[in-house]
């Protein structure tokens, strides 16, 4: 999908030189992919501590 931004210049040059991929769309890709994932861990740790799972540590590590 095209879509047309205003991105400031510098920051963008700044995350293709830090990054291993080196055009702008893989760039912004990846940012976009880290930000989802990053929202999804926030999401997940507003139910820690909510549930209780009956688990057995011990026999888990035992397994493996």
């Amino acid at each position: 999908m095209r879509t047309t931004l205003d991105l400031p210049e510098t920051l963008l040059a700044k995350a293709v030189s830090v990054s291993p991929k080196k055009t702008k769309t893989a760039v912004i890709i990846d940012a976009l992919q880290d930000y989802v994932r990053k929202r999804k861990l926030q999401d997940l740790k507003l139910f820690r501590g909510s549930m209780d799972l009956d688990i057995d540590l011990n026999a888990l590590r035992k397994r493996a």
